[in-house]
Protein backbone atom coordinates (compact mmCIF):
# COMPACT_ATOMS: atom_id res chain seq x y z
CA UNK A 1 0.00 0.00 0.00
CA UNK A 2 1.48 3.57 -0.91
CA UNK A 3 0.94 6.86 0.75
CA UNK A 4 0.32 10.11 -0.67
CA UNK A 5 -0.18 13.48 1.59
CA UNK A 6 -3.50 15.75 0.55
CA UNK A 7 -2.44 19.25 1.83
CA UNK A 8 -3.89 22.97 0.76
CA UNK A 9 -2.81 26.24 2.52
CA UNK A 10 -5.12 26.44 5.12
CA UNK A 11 -5.78 29.61 6.78
CA UNK A 12 -7.64 30.34 9.21
CA UNK A 13 -6.79 34.27 10.55
CA UNK A 14 -4.70 36.89 9.38
CA UNK A 15 -2.24 35.90 12.13
CA UNK A 16 0.23 34.06 8.55
CA UNK A 17 0.00 35.07 5.18
CA UNK A 18 -0.58 33.77 2.44
CA UNK A 19 3.03 33.61 1.60
CA UNK A 20 3.71 31.67 4.82
CA UNK A 21 0.94 29.04 4.06
CA UNK A 22 2.22 28.81 0.91
CA UNK A 23 5.95 28.08 2.01
CA UNK A 24 4.56 25.59 4.77
CA UNK A 25 2.49 23.59 2.06
CA UNK A 26 5.92 23.40 0.38
CA UNK A 27 7.99 22.14 3.35
CA UNK A 28 5.81 19.50 4.22
CA UNK A 29 5.71 17.93 0.44
CA UNK A 30 9.50 18.10 0.53
CA UNK A 31 9.12 16.64 4.07
CA UNK A 32 6.47 13.69 2.37
CA UNK A 33 8.80 13.25 -0.75
CA UNK A 34 12.02 12.09 1.54
CA UNK A 35 9.50 10.06 3.59
CA UNK A 36 8.60 8.09 0.95
CA UNK A 37 5.21 9.32 -0.13
CA UNK A 38 4.05 8.17 -3.67
CA UNK A 39 2.10 11.49 -4.31
CA UNK A 40 0.79 14.79 -3.14
CA UNK A 41 -2.76 15.97 -3.77
CA UNK A 42 -4.21 19.50 -3.97
CA UNK A 43 -7.46 20.17 -4.47
CA UNK A 44 -9.59 23.08 -6.00
CA UNK A 45 -11.82 25.14 -4.25
CA UNK A 46 -12.58 29.24 -4.69
CA UNK A 47 -13.73 32.17 -2.43
CA UNK A 48 -12.77 30.12 0.67
CA UNK A 49 -9.54 30.72 3.29
CA UNK A 50 -10.06 27.39 4.79
CA UNK A 51 -9.21 25.64 1.92
CA UNK A 52 -6.96 28.65 -0.43
CA UNK A 53 -6.99 26.76 -3.94
CA UNK A 54 -8.13 28.15 -6.63
CA UNK A 55 -6.52 26.42 -9.46
CA UNK A 56 -4.11 23.22 -8.27
CA UNK A 57 -1.99 23.19 -11.18
CA UNK A 58 0.24 26.32 -10.79
CA UNK A 59 0.77 25.05 -7.10
CA UNK A 60 1.57 21.86 -8.66
CA UNK A 61 3.88 23.13 -10.85
CA UNK A 62 5.58 24.87 -8.59
CA UNK A 63 6.01 21.98 -6.67
CA UNK A 64 7.49 20.06 -9.58
CA UNK A 65 10.59 22.15 -9.52
CA UNK A 66 10.94 21.72 -5.75
CA UNK A 67 10.74 17.81 -5.79
CA UNK A 68 12.51 15.20 -7.81
CA UNK A 69 10.39 12.03 -7.48
CA UNK A 70 6.58 12.53 -6.05
CA UNK A 71 4.21 12.56 -7.90
CA UNK A 72 2.15 15.57 -8.56
CA UNK A 73 -1.80 14.90 -7.87
CA UNK A 74 -4.65 17.76 -8.72
CA UNK A 75 -7.27 15.87 -6.24
CA UNK A 76 -9.60 17.40 -7.74
CA UNK A 77 -10.50 19.60 -10.27
CA UNK A 78 -14.24 20.68 -10.41
CA UNK A 79 -15.53 19.07 -13.45
CA UNK A 80 -18.23 21.96 -14.17
CA UNK A 81 -15.52 24.67 -14.01
CA UNK A 82 -13.40 23.77 -16.54
CA UNK A 83 -13.33 23.68 -20.42
CA UNK A 84 -12.44 20.37 -21.41
CA UNK A 85 -10.03 22.38 -23.77
CA UNK A 86 -8.72 24.31 -20.78
CA UNK A 87 -8.26 20.51 -18.69
CA UNK A 88 -6.39 19.11 -21.53
CA UNK A 89 -4.29 21.69 -21.90
CA UNK A 90 -3.44 22.71 -18.65
CA UNK A 91 -3.03 19.12 -16.74
CA UNK A 92 -0.49 18.10 -20.18
CA UNK A 93 1.66 21.35 -19.22
CA UNK A 94 1.70 20.33 -15.51
CA UNK A 95 2.60 16.60 -17.28
CA UNK A 96 5.42 18.51 -19.42
CA UNK A 97 6.57 20.45 -16.34
CA UNK A 98 7.16 17.48 -14.41
CA UNK A 99 8.68 15.35 -16.91
CA UNK A 100 5.82 12.79 -16.48
CA UNK A 101 4.37 13.03 -12.93
CA UNK A 102 1.17 14.16 -12.99
CA UNK A 103 -2.05 12.68 -11.82
CA UNK A 104 -5.73 13.95 -12.75
CA UNK A 105 -7.91 13.71 -10.74
CA UNK A 106 -11.59 14.99 -11.48
CA UNK A 107 -14.98 15.49 -9.07
CA UNK A 108 -18.49 17.25 -10.03
CA UNK A 109 -17.88 19.49 -7.10
CA UNK A 110 -19.42 19.76 -3.53
CA UNK A 111 -20.32 23.38 -2.21
CA UNK A 112 -23.23 25.17 -3.55
CA UNK A 113 -21.30 28.25 -2.73
CA UNK A 114 -19.15 28.10 -5.23
CA UNK A 115 -21.52 26.86 -7.63
CA UNK A 116 -23.41 30.10 -7.32
CA UNK A 117 -20.24 31.63 -8.03
CA UNK A 118 -18.13 30.19 -10.53
CA UNK A 119 -21.40 28.53 -12.43
CA UNK A 120 -24.84 30.59 -11.42
CA UNK A 121 -28.11 28.86 -12.01
CA UNK A 122 -26.55 24.78 -11.65
CA UNK A 123 -26.77 22.70 -8.68
CA UNK A 124 -23.59 21.24 -7.45
CA UNK A 125 -25.75 17.79 -7.45
CA UNK A 126 -26.24 18.12 -10.94
CA UNK A 127 -22.49 18.37 -11.32
CA UNK A 128 -22.25 14.37 -12.38
CA UNK A 129 -22.92 15.25 -16.07
CA UNK A 130 -20.33 17.33 -16.25
CA UNK A 131 -17.82 15.02 -15.27
CA UNK A 132 -19.04 12.52 -17.06
CA UNK A 133 -18.32 14.52 -20.28
CA UNK A 134 -15.16 16.15 -19.28
CA UNK A 135 -13.76 12.79 -18.94
CA UNK A 136 -14.00 10.93 -22.22
CA UNK A 137 -13.31 14.43 -24.35
CA UNK A 138 -9.93 15.62 -22.14
CA UNK A 139 -9.04 12.05 -22.96
CA UNK A 140 -9.73 12.44 -26.55
CA UNK A 141 -8.04 16.26 -26.97
CA UNK A 142 -5.10 14.27 -25.30
CA UNK A 143 -5.11 11.93 -28.39
CA UNK A 144 -5.05 14.66 -31.04
CA UNK A 145 -7.64 16.62 -33.12
CA UNK A 146 -11.13 16.18 -31.47
CA UNK A 147 -14.46 17.85 -32.20
CA UNK A 148 -16.97 17.74 -29.54
CA UNK A 149 -20.83 18.00 -30.20
CA UNK A 150 -21.93 17.20 -26.32
CA UNK A 151 -24.60 18.53 -24.30
CA UNK A 152 -22.85 20.62 -22.02
CA UNK A 153 -19.67 21.69 -24.48
CA UNK A 154 -19.31 22.46 -28.02
CA UNK A 155 -16.57 22.66 -29.83
CA UNK A 156 -14.74 22.31 -33.47
CA UNK A 157 -11.27 20.70 -34.46
CA UNK A 158 -9.14 21.45 -31.29
CA UNK A 159 -6.29 19.37 -29.28
CA UNK A 160 -4.24 19.44 -25.97
CA UNK A 161 -0.85 21.64 -26.43
CA UNK A 162 1.12 20.83 -25.11
CA UNK A 163 0.82 16.59 -25.19
CA UNK A 164 1.51 14.97 -22.42
CA UNK A 165 4.87 13.24 -21.58
CA UNK A 166 2.51 9.84 -19.86
CA UNK A 167 1.24 7.54 -22.86
CA UNK A 168 -1.16 7.35 -23.64
CA UNK A 169 -2.24 9.89 -21.20
CA UNK A 170 -1.96 10.87 -17.12
CA UNK A 171 -3.31 8.64 -14.64
CA UNK A 172 -6.88 10.03 -14.32
CA UNK A 173 -8.47 9.62 -10.95
CA UNK A 174 -12.70 10.07 -10.22
CA UNK A 175 -13.90 11.11 -6.92
CA UNK A 176 -16.74 8.62 -5.85
CA UNK A 177 -19.49 7.79 -2.89
CA UNK A 178 -22.59 6.27 -5.13
CA UNK A 179 -22.47 3.16 -7.10
CA UNK A 180 -23.11 5.15 -10.18
CA UNK A 181 -20.02 7.30 -9.65
CA UNK A 182 -18.07 3.84 -9.04
CA UNK A 183 -19.25 2.37 -12.61
CA UNK A 184 -18.46 5.15 -14.56
CA UNK A 185 -15.03 5.88 -13.17
CA UNK A 186 -13.88 1.93 -13.20
CA UNK A 187 -16.00 1.99 -17.03
CA UNK A 188 -13.70 5.01 -18.08
CA UNK A 189 -10.76 2.85 -16.81
CA UNK A 190 -10.30 6.12 -14.39
CA UNK A 191 -8.63 4.96 -10.48
CA UNK A 192 -11.23 5.48 -7.35
CA UNK A 193 -10.79 8.15 -4.71
CA UNK A 194 -12.84 7.94 -1.53
CA UNK A 195 -13.65 9.70 1.39
CA UNK A 196 -15.25 8.39 4.74
CA UNK A 197 -15.34 11.32 6.05
CA UNK A 198 -16.86 11.20 9.89
CA UNK A 199 -17.88 7.62 9.79
CA UNK A 200 -15.98 4.97 10.77
CA UNK A 201 -13.94 1.97 9.05
CA UNK A 202 -17.31 0.38 8.18
CA UNK A 203 -17.43 3.10 5.68
CA UNK A 204 -14.45 2.13 3.51
CA UNK A 205 -15.40 -1.70 3.70
CA UNK A 206 -18.64 0.00 1.98
CA UNK A 207 -16.58 1.85 -0.35
CA UNK A 208 -14.48 -0.91 -1.00
CA UNK A 209 -17.20 -3.16 -1.92
CA UNK A 210 -19.13 -0.73 -4.31
CA UNK A 211 -15.77 -0.47 -6.09
CA UNK A 212 -15.47 -4.03 -6.25
CA UNK A 213 -18.84 -4.53 -7.66
CA UNK A 214 -18.19 -2.05 -10.41
CA UNK A 215 -15.15 -3.79 -11.30
CA UNK A 216 -16.35 -7.16 -11.55
CA UNK A 217 -19.44 -5.29 -13.98
CA UNK A 218 -16.64 -4.34 -15.87
CA UNK A 219 -14.06 -7.40 -16.64
CA UNK A 220 -13.24 -5.91 -20.13
CA UNK A 221 -11.35 -3.21 -17.98
CA UNK A 222 -8.19 -3.71 -16.19
CA UNK A 223 -8.61 -3.12 -12.44
CA UNK A 224 -8.30 0.33 -11.75
CA UNK A 225 -6.53 1.72 -8.32
CA UNK A 226 -8.40 2.92 -4.95
CA UNK A 227 -7.08 5.63 -3.07
CA UNK A 228 -8.81 6.01 0.79
CA UNK A 229 -8.42 9.60 2.30
CA UNK A 230 -8.63 10.35 5.85
CA UNK A 231 -7.69 13.03 8.52
CA UNK A 232 -4.76 12.09 9.98
CA UNK A 233 -2.58 12.45 13.17
CA UNK A 234 0.16 10.96 14.79
CA UNK A 235 0.76 11.50 18.28
CA UNK A 236 3.45 9.74 20.89
CA UNK A 237 2.90 7.11 22.77
CA UNK A 238 3.94 9.08 25.27
CA UNK A 239 1.46 11.40 25.01
CA UNK A 240 -1.49 9.48 26.17
CA UNK A 241 -4.06 12.29 25.73
CA UNK A 242 -2.66 13.60 22.30
CA UNK A 243 -5.36 11.85 20.02
CA UNK A 244 -7.54 15.09 22.04
CA UNK A 245 -5.81 18.18 20.40
CA UNK A 246 -6.35 16.06 17.03
CA UNK A 247 -9.96 15.72 17.62
CA UNK A 248 -10.41 18.79 18.21
CA UNK A 249 -8.53 20.24 15.23
CA UNK A 250 -10.89 18.02 13.07
CA UNK A 251 -13.78 18.97 14.81
CA UNK A 252 -13.00 22.35 14.08
CA UNK A 253 -12.69 21.64 10.52
CA UNK A 254 -15.87 19.89 9.88
CA UNK A 255 -17.78 21.96 11.96
CA UNK A 256 -16.35 24.95 9.08
CA UNK A 257 -16.92 22.09 6.54
CA UNK A 258 -20.32 22.47 7.62
CA UNK A 259 -21.09 26.05 7.60
CA UNK A 260 -19.44 26.19 3.66
CA UNK A 261 -22.07 23.20 2.56
CA UNK A 262 -25.10 24.69 3.92
CA UNK A 263 -24.60 27.88 2.03
CA UNK A 264 -26.66 30.33 4.33
CA UNK A 265 -24.10 32.93 5.30
CA UNK A 266 -22.00 35.11 2.85
CA UNK A 267 -18.25 34.89 4.03
CA UNK A 268 -16.67 37.51 5.21
CA UNK A 269 -13.41 38.39 3.09
CA UNK A 270 -13.22 34.23 2.52
CA UNK A 271 -13.60 33.84 5.97
CA UNK A 272 -16.34 31.65 7.91
CA UNK A 273 -16.73 31.23 11.53
CA UNK A 274 -17.88 27.27 11.96
CA UNK A 275 -21.33 26.33 12.83
CA UNK A 276 -22.12 26.44 17.02
CA UNK A 277 -21.15 23.26 18.74
CA UNK A 278 -24.62 23.69 19.42
CA UNK A 279 -25.74 22.59 15.92
CA UNK A 280 -23.79 18.95 17.03
CA UNK A 281 -25.78 18.01 20.04
CA UNK A 282 -27.46 14.47 19.41
CA UNK A 283 -24.75 14.28 16.41
CA UNK A 284 -22.13 11.67 17.93
CA UNK A 285 -20.24 11.82 14.79
CA UNK A 286 -18.89 15.19 15.88
CA UNK A 287 -18.28 14.33 19.33
CA UNK A 288 -14.26 14.01 19.73
CA UNK A 289 -14.01 10.47 21.33
CA UNK A 290 -16.17 9.49 17.87
CA UNK A 291 -13.85 11.31 15.61
CA UNK A 292 -10.89 9.71 17.80
CA UNK A 293 -12.06 6.31 16.24
CA UNK A 294 -13.00 7.38 12.96
CA UNK A 295 -10.29 9.72 11.73
CA UNK A 296 -6.88 8.25 11.37
CA UNK A 297 -5.55 9.62 15.03
CA UNK A 298 -3.71 7.65 17.25
CA UNK A 299 -0.01 6.57 18.25
CA UNK A 300 1.92 5.07 15.34
CA UNK A 301 1.02 1.27 16.39
CA UNK A 302 -2.68 2.63 16.56
CA UNK A 303 -2.55 3.88 13.11
CA UNK A 304 -0.30 0.91 11.58
CA UNK A 305 -2.77 -1.40 12.84
CA UNK A 306 -6.03 0.07 11.15
CA UNK A 307 -3.54 0.26 8.05
CA UNK A 308 -3.09 -3.51 8.17
CA UNK A 309 -6.70 -3.84 7.80
CA UNK A 310 -6.59 -1.04 4.72
CA UNK A 311 -3.86 -3.07 3.15
CA UNK A 312 -5.79 -6.75 3.40
CA UNK A 313 -8.97 -4.84 2.28
CA UNK A 314 -7.44 -4.48 -0.88
CA UNK A 315 -6.90 -0.54 -0.44
CA UNK A 316 -3.65 0.84 -3.11
CA UNK A 317 -3.04 4.32 -1.83
CA UNK A 318 -3.73 6.14 1.50
CA UNK A 319 -3.96 9.23 1.50
CA UNK A 320 -2.49 11.52 4.59
CA UNK A 321 -5.26 14.09 5.00
CA UNK A 322 -3.73 16.74 6.76
CA UNK A 323 -5.88 19.48 6.37
CA UNK A 324 -7.22 19.89 10.06
CA UNK A 325 -7.17 23.89 11.65
CA UNK A 326 -4.17 22.72 13.38
CA UNK A 327 -0.86 24.39 13.08
CA UNK A 328 2.32 23.93 10.71
CA UNK A 329 4.39 22.90 13.70
CA UNK A 330 1.72 20.55 15.27
CA UNK A 331 1.51 18.56 11.46
CA UNK A 332 4.84 18.68 10.33
CA UNK A 333 5.87 16.24 13.75
CA UNK A 334 2.50 14.30 12.57
CA UNK A 335 3.97 13.71 9.68
CA UNK A 336 7.71 12.82 10.22
CA UNK A 337 6.02 10.70 13.08
CA UNK A 338 3.99 8.98 10.16
CA UNK A 339 7.07 8.84 7.97
CA UNK A 340 9.38 7.45 10.92
CA UNK A 341 7.23 4.40 12.81
CA UNK A 342 4.64 3.63 10.25
CA UNK A 343 5.62 4.28 6.75
CA UNK A 344 8.81 1.80 7.50
CA UNK A 345 6.40 -1.42 8.11
CA UNK A 346 4.62 -0.85 4.62
CA UNK A 347 7.62 -1.04 2.85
Amino acid sequence: MRFSLFVHMERWDESLSHREHFENLAELTEIAEAGGFGTVWIGEHHSMEYVVSPNPIPLLSFLAARTTTIRLGAGTIIAPFWNPIRAAGEAALLDVISNGRAEIGLARGAYQYEFDRMTPGLAASDGGAHLRELVPAVRKLWAGDYAHDGEIWQFPTSTSTPKPIQQPHPPMWVAARDPNSHDFAVREGCNVMVTPLMKGDEEVVALKEKFDTAVADHPEVPRPQIMVLRHTHVHSADDPDGWRVAAEGIAKYYRTFDAWFGNTTTATDGFLEPSPEAKFEGRPEFALESLHRTAMIGTPDEVIARLHAYRDLGIDEFSFWIDNSLGHEQKRESLELFIKHVVPEFQ
